[in-house]
């Protein structure tokens, strides 16, 4: 399959890449590692007529702490999170679920700012940084501006991005303490059938899901009995409440409520 015919054109800096966005508006896209926007112009799923290139804007490439978050750089690579030593002791469970993304040359080419800015309800990293209570932070011509991950997943691939802005980092609670990342699928580097992504933080337990719903989702009815003082059996028992998960050639949605309950039981057993 053959994308349609578009311009190129490469940002130096985050500034350049926002400028380009002001100047050509929704007939742009951004490209970083590609791997979520390549697959969809061989489709002609997305048709843009400019495609920025910013997979070398370096100054978005960093972990590092900043008081009780750690921040990421949207253009950090998979591989970058995977053997990050702070994410390992801060936030082990972003660490972990890196490590599950795609295969090896997914994640030397890939970015969490892509990821998360697809807004794929079966990418595995959205459900991470909503079970961790995340923060993603735009920048557009008017400045930036800080968006609580609960509210940056709109729809199916849409996102509270405007055209003009440009995701430029995620930060995330420090969150050393229990975790788990539950990932059903048939081979290694496949999208999960079903995913759970759990960790405690603060007082409270996130919880996660990927493939439950046509965006990424929390399992609001699971934290909330957990949070009123329910059994992790209990709880896990209405992980699929408020979900809508979808039907497709790899599993029913009836076998996707039942691997979310089983998938969630599990992670909660890890977090005791």
């Amino acid at each position: 399959m053959i994308p349609p015919q578009f311009d190129y054109t490469r940002a130096g800096s985050a500034e350049e890449a926002i400028a380009a966005l002001t100047q050509h508006g929704d007939e742009a896209k951004l490209l970083a590692g590609g791997h979520s926007l390549i697959p969809l112009l061989k489709l002609r799923l997305a048709q843009p007529s400019v495609l920025i290139d910013i997979g070398r804007v370096k100054d978005l490439s960093y972990v590092r702490t900043e008081g009780d978050e750690v921040a990421i750089g949207a253009l950090t690579r998979h591989r970058d999170l995977e053997r990050s030593d702070l994410l390992a002791g801060e936030v082990p469970l972003l660490a972990e679920a890196a490590r599950h993304v795609g295969d090896p040359q997914v994640r030397n080419r890939g970015t969490i700012g892509g990821s998360l800015s697809h807004g794929d309800g079966a990418s595995d990293l959205p459900a991470v940084v909503l079970a961790l209570g995340g923060t993603l932070v735009a920048q557009g011509p008017g400045g930036r501006r800080e968006i609580a991950a609960g509210d940056f997943f709109e729809g199916f691939l849409e996102t509270a991005l405007a055209p003009d802005e440009l995701l430029v980092e995620v930060r995330v609670p420090k969150a050393p303490g229990g975790w788990s990342f539950q990932k059903f699928n048939r081979r290694a580097q496949d999208w999960a059938i079903v995913g759970v992504a759990a960790a405690t933080v603060g007082d409270s337990v996130g919880v996660g899901l990927v493939n439950m719903a046509s965006v990424p989702v929390r399992a609001t009815a699971v934290e909330d009995a957990l949070a009123s003082g329910s059994s992790a059996e209990d709880a896990a028992a209405l992980a699929a409440e408020g979900t809508e998960a979808p039907s497709d050639i790899h599993g029913s949605s009836e076998y996707r409520q039942h691997l979310a309950r089983v998938l969630v039981a599990r992670a909660l057993g890890e977090l005791a």
